[in-house]
């Protein structure tokens, strides 16, 4: 007597997880791009040349609390810089202090062109 296996039918291979994984890297690929437009600052860095300065000083630091010209803390920025300018292109210079971060370098800067400052430059 021969003892031999039934023959079984080849099963097709699921489809299943495959899909989980499209479906997966799908989410990952839309959660890590980027859909919004990334906005450019036009703030020139001190060795970048350009325009000579010229003028009483203005040096702008900032801290993560306060804003200070020429070293003495300031509160209302745009009016502490109008006696110091004899055109709204004279030229600010900017120094972030240790601690701040740049959102509020980029906040200070955008007090000044409000108040039609245009003339910035970035020190380290």
């Amino acid at each position: 007597m021969q003892f031999t296996s039934p023959v079984r039918p080849r099963r097709k291979p699921s489809l299943t997880p495959m899909i989980d994984v499209v479906f997966l890297l799908l989410v990952f690929f839309m959660l890590a791009s980027r859909f919004g437009t990334e906005a450019m600052m036009p703030l020139p860095l001190a060795a970048s040349g350009g325009d000579s300065y010229n003028g009483p000083p203005r040096l702008v630091d900032i801290s993560p609390a306060s804003v200070a010209l020429n070293g003495r803390p300031v509160d209302d920025l745009p009016a502490a810089l109008q006696p110091l300018m004899s055109s709204p292109t004279d030229m600010v210079i900017l120094r972030g202090q240790k601690g701040a971060d740049l959102q509020r370098v980029v906040s200070v800067s955008e007090e000044l062109r409000g108040a039609g400052f245009t003339a910035l430059v970035l020190v380290e």
